[in-house]
């Protein structure tokens, strides 16, 4: 019988693991006071973090795969659901050093099992090995926490470091590519497909499929993201004292948390600054804007007279090709040579727009994976026929008004964890996750 994981597959599943592990130890390599600290009350200590990273390897990799359980009493103090961030600190947490151990522990029996794994085994659900699902669901788990321990580290403030291997962002700004910054597409209206089938996506998550036909009407979309010096004008408009652009719900979060520029901006001598993990540097006027919450990005929508898309928008700048074909990517569906989009913290922040012209979509839209996630006007909620798979609380328990969609991945993410299709949800109060936005408006 044909192994349900090719053998041609292990090679790559062992580098993704390794990848995704080298980097994990890259962000966590701090002082243990820095690891075991809870840096801010939204974000767990770090060494949460790693713990977590090796229980759900354990969980998905080991036990669900025939392997014996390695640790199961730490289950219930990694399950993410059963303790709030703001309560992991006061939990009897593994130490910095015995939490390195444990992800040692879990990835030698994970590689163990891999090498010998009988792909045939009745006791295994085949849908997790069919293509390595399983393993890509445990690959991209760990580079989304990698992505959140950046938040974490910047949250540091002038303890922070940057992120291990990227460049920085220069001191002034007026350097670098980003120029002819602006401008719309009108994307006519129509039958569109939207979201992925495991057949075409072998590794997309549950709520990305099952792929459906949806009716899209015409609409406008920017080609950037909005940049740091349109959001810089809404601002010094008073965008943050008028509340006619704002939502009932928008203005009182404002008020309450008195927000009055985007996280980690602040004016002073030098004009328009912005913290980056530990830094003062000058505001890029070229840079998409970052660290805005949905309410803002959905203030500054109003502002200029436009509104956020909504995600199926988003994915038809994003995915549509020539003759109407889907693409993975908007450049394509190759990402193998190199992604030409700012993606796996090769640098600190977002490159200015325009940066990667290679990456723009067959419409003609920039910076649409890469640089920052960005929001999107729709609620988080199920596809026609969406089944969870393999467990619940990946996405169902989200669905609702509460949650906002954002797509496209920002400049912390790794290439293996974006596409077209990929779905991210947050609250619309969230600022310290590397979002930004673009705006759309309806079409003739």
């Amino acid at each position: 019988m044909t192994p349900t994981v090719a053998s041609d597959t292990l090679h790559a599943l062992r580098n993704g693991l390794a990848a995704a592990r080298a980097r994990t130890l890259a962000l966590t390599d701090l002082s243990d006071d820095d690891l075991l600290a809870q840096h801010s009350a939204l974000m767990s200590p770090l060494v949460w973090d790693m713990a977590h990273i090796a229980n759900y390897e354990e969980l998905w990799l080991v036990r669900a795969l025939g392997g014996p359980p390695l640790a199961a009493e730490h289950d219930h103090l990694y399950d993410a659901f059963q303790n709030a961030r703001a309560d992991r600190p006061s939990l009897p947490l593994l130490g910095p050093d015995a939490a390195r151990d444990y992800l040692q522990q879990v990835r030698a029996a994970t590689l163990d099992l891999l090498d010998s794994l009988d792909a045939t085994a009745t006791d295994v659900d085949p849908r997790l090995l069919l293509d390595g699902f399983v393993y890509g669901m445990v690959i991209q788990h760990e580079h989304m926490h990698d992505e959140t321990m950046l938040a974490t580290r910047q949250l540091m403030g002038r303890d922070s470091t940057p992120p291990p291997g990227a460049a920085l962002t220069p001191t002034r700004a007026g350097s670098g590519a980003g120029t002819a910054v602006g401008g719309e597409i009108e994307i006519p209206g129509g039958i569109r497909r939207i979201g992925a089938d495991r057949g075409d996506e072998p590794w997309a998550f549950d709520n990305e499929a099952p792929a459906h036909d949806r009716e899209v009407g015409p609409f406008a979309i920017d080609v950037t993201p909005v940049t740091n010096e349109a959001y810089q004008a809404f601002v010094e408009d008073g965008g943050y004292d008028d509340d006619s652009s704002w939502t009932e719900a928008g203005w009182r979060w404002k008020t309450e948390a008195d927000l009055r520029a985007p996280q980690f901006w602040s004016c002073g001598n030098r004009g328009w600054t912005v913290e980056r993990f530990g830094r003062t540097v000058q505001l890029d006027p070229r840079e998409p804007v970052q660290h805005v919450c949905w309410f803002e990005a959905d203030a500054y929508a109003r502002w200029a007279g436009k509104r956020l898309p909504t995600e199926f928008e988003w994915e038809v700048a994003a995915s549509l090709g020539p003759g109407g074909a889907k693409t993975r990517y908007p450049w394509g569906d190759q990402i193998e040579s190199g992604p030409p989009a700012n993606l796996g913290a090769r640098h600190d922040g977002p490159r200015p727009v325009r940066s990667n012209p290679g990456g723009a979509s067959f419409w003609g839209c920039h910076d649409l994976l890469g640089d920052v996630w960005e929001w999107t006007s729709s609620s988080l909620a199920p596809y026609p026929g969406f089944e969870a798979f393999p467990y619940a609380e990946y996405s169902e328990v989200f669905w609702g008004n509460d949650y906002k969609v954002l797509r496209g991945g920002s400049w912390a993410v790794d290439p293996v964890a974006v596409r077209s299709t990929f779905r991210n949800w947050d609250l619309p109060i969230r600022r310290q996750i590397f979002a930004g936005f673009r705006c759309a408006r309806d079409g003739c």
